[in-house]
């Protein structure tokens, strides 16, 4: 995360202090804040309540969003006391997106856990979470099976979104607005997040075939300050949904697929150029001038897609989003997954999968 951003990471003092771990923690819980003074401190306590009944080591990376209110001095002084609390805060507000993708960069849990600051989720569910990436998950979305949130502005539109979501990509997720969800930290760090894309995760992890399952969730209504979101963030979804489409179906032969766009342009082009010069020659009627001028637009707006297909091939193949990357990562994922489960002694309540092979 570019230093333009984020000012401050991880505000320690003197002050007394629960033990830094040494080791990397299994569990990393990863919340954006924006303008949500009253809801860190019990969303603080809840956490640390619902962690500590799992039994695993964890630590918390607050990232704070630009908020005007005191939301970033109260996780610092949380942070003061308790150094499984990190902090990141940004310079001004970016977005839901931005800050996601600030907290899973500064995490270093082997599992990524990431959650709305609101209190409408409920801490209580990681361990149900963590339950189906010790099955041998790579993502387990949340979804909000009973939401309390308004029926017009909020359920309805996000009703919708879903199944287009689902059509679109062919991840069928049944809520993909719902912040709670667990990631492989190898997983979930490979892969590029900006505009809104936290909502798109599963989709744009496909590409490596990843095991996804999904659980219900609790839901809470919110209890302080306003909601973020409306209406408005449609038009952003949808831009967005073009952008994965195009990621996920053009991403391994961008060439050919642009020139399947650009054949029938150039098809008809050619059948009306070749129309318009056998007219020429032949002088058997007049020249039709629109008929030609259709077809040299047709022409050059094929040959921009080939060219478009060609560009997109060379930023494939320089690039950072390839699929022998993801293949590899998720075979790295799944090796890891055999050894961390051998060099780390199991517990029964959270790994029953372990114990059936035992």
């Amino acid at each position: 995360m570019s230093d333009e951003k984020v000012t401050t990471v991880n505000e320690q003092s003197g002050a007394p202090a629960t033990a830094a771990p040494t080791l990397r923690p299994r569990l990393s819980v990863i919340v954006p804040l924006y303008n949500e003074q009253e809801s860190i401190r019990p969303l603080y306590a809840a956490i640390v309540q619902a962690l500590g009944d799992i039994g695993c080591t964890f630590e918390m990376v607050f990232v704070d969003d630009g908020s005007s209110d005191d939301t970033a001095e109260i996780a610092r002084q949380i942070a003061r006391f308790d150094s499984r609390l990190r902090l990141v805060k940004f310079r001004r507000n970016y977005g839901q997106t931005p800050a996601m993708a600030a907290g899973i960069e500064h995490a270093r849990g082997e599992i990524l856990v990431t959650m709305d600051g609101d209190l409408q989720n409920d801490p209580a569910d990681i361990k149900l979470l963590l339950e189906q990436i010790d099955a041998g998950f790579d993502i387990v979305v949340g979804w909000r099976h009973n939401r309390q949130d308004k029926l017009v502005t909020r359920k309805i539109p996000s009703r919708i979104a879903n199944l287009l979501i689902g059509k679109v990509t062919g991840v069928p997720i049944r809520d993909n607005g719902c912040s709670l969800k667990a990631f492989r930290a190898e997983l979930i760090k490979s892969i590029p997040l900006y505009s809104e894309m936290h909502r798109f995760i599963p989709a744009m992890a496909s590409i490596a075939g990843p095991r996804v399952a999904q659980i219900r969730v609790r839901h809470h209504a919110r209890r302080y300050g306003q909601s973020k979101y409306g209406l408005s963030r449609i038009y952003k979804v949808l831009l967005d949904l073009m952008v994965i489409k195009t990621v996920t179906t053009f991403a391994s032969r961008p060439l050919r697929w642009f020139a399947l766009l650009a054949a029938p342009l150039l098809l008809c082009a050619l059948i009306m150029l070749s129309y318009c010069f056998v007219t020429l020659v032949t002088n058997s009627s007049a020249l039709s001038l629109p008929l030609a001028g259709t077809g040299v637009i047709f022409l050059a707006s094929g040959m921009i897609l080939l060219c478009s297909g060609a560009l997109a091939e060379l930023i494939y193949s320089r690039g950072d989003i390839r699929d022998s990357e993801f293949f590899r990562l998720t075979q790295t994922v799944r090796r890891q997954r055999t050894d961390s489960a051998h060099a780390r002694p199991s517990n029964p309540a959270m790994n029953p999968a372990m114990n059936k092979q035992s």
